[in-house]
């Protein structure tokens, strides 16, 4: 089914604290997944869901992200001159997959105000919001299904999946009703319980598809902890008025503000690159048996 949601916002103004002194001088969103700033993988899946309208969050300091997405005539002309044609194919690539838009938020205010800042560039229309720190591998087709949700249901749709009972006191966290095997109607929603309190283990990642009624919400929220406005607790808001559903998944996710999963990420991507996967493989391979582990 062809999703009628053409926006995404994609949250990109925290600080990347978890990275630092690597994030000191540079966004976390740019950290690089083999060749690629992590936040390019987030925006190529947004295009092949078809979105064409992408709303980028920034803070300060954030300028590289878009320089990134824009044209680079200098580097073109170099490239051309140098007959590297495939390498200036890809860079145009980069500028017109879609059209990107820009916005600060000014202060850190949590990821509710975050998205509360692309009220007036999304107006009416349903979007999706997608975390720069979150990887979905395109073999997961957990944005395309979630769309497909939405445009059965016409309601809310977050991403949730399983992790372990003592790890759900670090991520929102839902209570289901199951509809089918990978779909659900979300009861009740809180972020960050403690592990004996928690209604699940299903714990919501980085996409999100929203009707405009979200903006409502989050106008409706009062900040918490450190003046934040948090998305969960608007989500428990639109509960009250409307249905939000839950879509699960297992496999395919990398949380790429975290370093064991970053380098986790930068492993498996690589292992499946034609040009790097057979020589990167052997090398994997020695350093297990040098290691005892193979």
């Amino acid at each position: 089914m062809a999703s009628t949601v053409r926006k995404a916002v994609i949250p990109a103004a925290g600080l990347g604290t978890r990275f630092l002194p690597a994030t000191k001088a540079q966004p976390k969103e740019m950290l690089a997944l083999v060749d690629k700033p992590a936040i390019q993988y987030v925006v190529e899946e947004a295009v092949r869901s078809g979105i064409t309208d992408i709303l980028i969050i920034t803070g300060r300091g954030k300028r590289s992200l878009e320089d990134h997405f824009d044209r680079s005539f200098e580097l073109e002309y170099y490239l051309e001159q140098a007959g590297k044609f495939d390498q200036l194919k890809e860079m145009r690539e980069i500028a017109e997959m879609a059209n990107i838009h820009y916005v600060r938020q000014g202060e850190p205010r949590g990821l509710g105000h975050a998205v509360l800042v692309a009220r007036e560039h999304v107006g009416d229309q349903p979007f999706v919001v997608m975390l720069g720190d979150d990887i979905m591998h395109e073999r997961a087709g957990v944005l395309d299904s979630m769309l497909d949700v939405f445009e059965r249901h016409r309601g809310a749709v977050v991403a949730l999946k399983e992790v372990d009972p003592q790890e759900i006191q670090f991520y929102g966290c839902a209570t289901p009703e199951a509809i089918d095997d990978h779909l659900v109607r979300i009861l009740d929603i809180v972020e960050k319980p403690a592990v004996e309190s928690a209604p699940s283990n299903l714990a919501v990642m980085g996409r999100y598809v929203f009707p405009p009624s979200i903006f409502d919400a989050l106008d409706q929220v009062q900040p918490g902890s450190g003046d934040e406005i948090q998305l969960t607790d608007a989500i428990k808001l639109l509960l009250a008025d409307e249905a939000v559903y839950g879509w699960t998944f297992r496999h395919g996710r990398f949380d790429v503000g975290n370093k064991l999963d970053y380098l986790r990420a930068t492993v498996e991507l690589a292992l499946e690159r034609e040009d790097l996967g057979p020589g990167f493989r052997a090398f994997l391979a020695g350093v297990a048996r040098r290691e005892g582990l193979g």
